[in-house]
């Protein structure tokens, strides 16, 4: 095969890949189910509530790859949320059961092409990366056999008597100004301020940490912080996306601190296809923006969770 057929190619199976990924969210949505926010209480999930993590390097998956495993989680009820490679699995001593069927993640990435290093050289002007996604397969535990007792063993869920105290910690400890009053959860960016309803306004007071975690989520996107886009007023495809990256980022931080994720905008499921149907790579960005958010929000959970980037694969 020449050289010319393989990028084709290559770039042929990113495009792919970017809409698979879109196409199973957008049948999601418009089966009237949320990817973000599963079942855990019901009898479909076995997992314990947390993010998915590799069980032989000990590190979170990210991004796009937590709605993706979180799918298969509750799809095949699965009791954990551990995962392997075909090859660590091997190398820890264990195997993948005969005829199981693995979960395909990607690996995110920018490389530079040689053509455009060599424009940049010739013009004196900064290459441009293209971004890229690369698909892998992994396995839940729960399809191995042979793994050593500490690799196979589920990790307990947290207990909830620890939640709500972590939570109010956490948002004093990030310094954003954080308001409680009124009848409406809101973020204003003009003045850099949340507010949300008092707990006993929720019918379950749980909820009211659900709603502080959105909040706070497009907080992270002010100027000071990650520097977000809120140029988008109410009903735009800027505003959909911005409440999206909030909703996931609320999903991300509820599991991280044990807390079952629920969606507190259903109503914009509408929008949110609008936006994922016009742009396949729209959820992959979303996810991984709202990641951001999360960890940028999790660095300030009192008991130090381990959420930085640079200890997370893709």
């Amino acid at each position: 095969m020449s050289r010319q057929n393989r990028k084709s190619g290559a770039r042929r199976d990113r495009t792919n890949l970017y809409s698979e990924i879109t196409d199973k969210i957008i049948a999601e949505l418009e089966a009237g189910r949320v990817p973000w926010v599963q079942p855990w209480g019901t009898a479909a999930a076995k997992a314990p509530i947390g993010l998915p993590k590799n069980a032989s390097t000990d590190l979170q998956y990210s991004g796009i790859n937590v709605l993706l495993l979180w799918g298969a989680v509750i799809e095949r009820g699965f009791s954990g949320q551990s995962w392997l490679t075909f090859r660590q699995a091997l190398s820890l001593g264990g195997n993948v059961r005969k005829g199981e069927r693995g979960t395909t993640i990607v690996y995110a990435d920018r490389f530079v092409p040689e053509d455009e290093k060599r424009r940049a050289r010739e013009t004196g002007e900064d290459a441009q990366a293209i971004p890229f996604l690369k698909r892998f397969t992994v396995f839940n535990t729960d399809q191995c056999e042979n793994l050593p007792e500490d690799v196979a063993i589920t990790a307990p869920p947290v207990p909830t008597g620890l939640i709500e105290p972590r939570v109010e910690a956490l948002i004093a400890a990030t310094g954003i100004d954080f308001r409680i009053g009124g009848n409406r959860a809101f973020y204003v960016p003009a003045h850099d301020y949340v507010q949300v309803p008092p707990p006993q306004a929720y019918f379950e007071p749980i909820n009211w940490h659900r709603t502080a975690l959105h909040e706070m989520g497009h907080a992270t996107g002010h100027a000071s912080r990650l520097g977000r886009d809120f140029s988008g007023s109410f009903g735009t495809k800027k505003y959909a996306f911005e409440e999206l990256i909030a909703e996931i980022n609320a999903a991300f931080c509820c599991a991280s601190l044990g807390i079952a994720p629920t969606v507190r905008h259903a109503d914009y499921i509408g929008s949110w296809l609008d936006v994922l149907r016009e742009d396949n790579r729209a959820i992959v960005r979303a996810a991984s923006q709202a990641g951001k958010a999360a960890d940028w929000l999790l660095a300030f959970a009192p008991d130090a969770v381990e959420t930085s980037r640079d200890r997370r694969v893709a």
